[in-house]
């Protein structure tokens, strides 16, 4: 399936059940509120999505799930976080045998790359594949920064197409549009920045809270791109205190928490990591139960992507 790379693509949890292993029905449900909501695509294996944690066969299990799952309607995508260009390579192949439409890809992992280490990196995978590449660029999480300059040469390769824009520098979604137009597409990877990059140009928004919430996610990137700007506001006010939970080292914990509070999701965690304890836990619960307290009611949104076809 075509991916556009954009509008609202969450990075889904990974549902695990007592035992340990994988919760394709918690999944499911999770999914299919998703679609319901009109998202525009689906993320696997990201870091929100455990994805350090899961076997090889659990990624192929949860792409070809996916993959049943949609029906067609979106493309799935699976992130690729390896530490070798071998392994990378492996993984890009597999993602295609197992139905994935794309792949979001982060530089090297543990290994701080150089400049043209990292584009030799990149470059390699995308002439492996026929699948189209958004980059993954976060320099304050992972230490590597793809700069615009790097983006010249990886954009050689026509599957390089998009980039999960997560610098938290606000001006960078215009000097990508003023350097490379519609040739990349952004997609804004930082929750609490979301409706300012969509304001300032961004294609698209890779979202974190899209887990628990998803029609309000869904329905600020249609009215702030149907120019309902003072709606789209109003909805990302009450939405801001719940988005700050995805910038946050227990970013996986605070938000299966809130699929909990709104019933699409569970609270079980793949060790090392631990559900939320004591104070933590309780700051964390306050600001979900006051963000359902006060939900706003939302609009028809879904008719203004009708309106614009």
């Amino acid at each position: 399936m075509k991916v556009l790379w954009e509008g609202v693509m969450p990075a889904v949890t990974t549902k695990f059940k007592a035992d340990d292993s994988l919760d394709l029905d918690a999944f499911a449900i999770n999914i299919n509120a998703q679609l319901e909501a009109g998202v525009n695509g689906i993320i696997l294996g990201g870091t929100l999505g455990e994805a350090s944690t899961l076997s090889d066969a659990e990624k192929k299990l949860l792409i070809q799930e996916t993959v049943r799952l949609v029906r067609d309607r979106v493309p799935v995508i699976i992130n690729i976080a390896e530490q070798t260009t071998k392994g990378a390579i492996l993984a890009a192949k597999n993602a295609q045998t197992y139905g994935a439409s794309g792949l979001m890809m982060l530089p090297p992992m543990r290994y701080k790359a150089n400049d043209f280490e990292t584009m030799t990196y990149f470059k390699e995978v995308a002439h492996s594949t026929d699948l189209p590449i958004m980059v993954y660029n976060n320099p304050i999480d992972y230490n590597i920064e793809v700069t615009l300059d790097m983006f010249e040469e990886l954009l050689k390769n026509e599957n390089i197409q998009a980039v999960k824009e997560s610098t938290r520098d606000i001006s960078n979604v215009t000097r990508i549009k003023n350097r490379f137009g519609n040739r990349l597409k952004i997609l804004c990877g930082v929750d609490t920045l979301a409706l300012e990059s969509i304001l300032m140009g961004a294609d698209g928004w890779v979202a974190g809270l899209v887990d628990a919430f998803p029609a309000e996610t869904v329905a600020i990137y249609e009215l702030a791109k149907a120019g309902r700007i003072k709606e789209a506001i109003d909805i990302y006010r009450w939405f801001l205190p719940l988005l700050e939970l995805d910038i946050n080292p227990q970013l996986v914990q605070n938000i299966k928490l809130a699929e909990v509070a709104t019933g699409i999701g569970t609270e079980r965690v793949r060790a090392p990591r631990l559900p939320l304890q004591g104070a933590e836990r309780e700051r964390v619960l306050g600001i979900i139960h006051e963000g359902l307290r006060t939900r706003p009611v939302l609009s028809d949104y879904k008719s203004l992507r009708k309106e614009s076809i």
